[in-house]
């Protein structure tokens, strides 16, 4: 599972490692592809708990997406 970005690649080999499924390591690189995305490109590292719930909030309100793809979407990103 090669991406073009160094830091999802390294979350993919850390999942992999640990013997996630790989159905499961695509969701959530999706998630924190997004994740980054909505936040115009910043590094996970340099956000916090105030970036996940703004996310969180944009998935509820603009993508009106179900409480359970908002728990996978929070999971992907813990």
């Amino acid at each position: 599972m090669k991406t073009r970005s160094p830091f999802l690649n390294y979350i993919a080999e850390y999942m992999l490692v640990r013997q996630y499924s790989l159905r499961t390591v695509d969701t959530y690189l999706r998630w924190i592809a997004s994740y980054i995305h909505f936040h115009n490109k910043r590094h996970p590292a340099s956000m916090g708990d105030n970036e996940v719930e703004r996310y969180l909030e944009h998935l509820m309100l603009k993508q009106n997406v179900a409480p359970r793809t908002q728990a996978t979407a929070l999971n992907s990103l813990s």
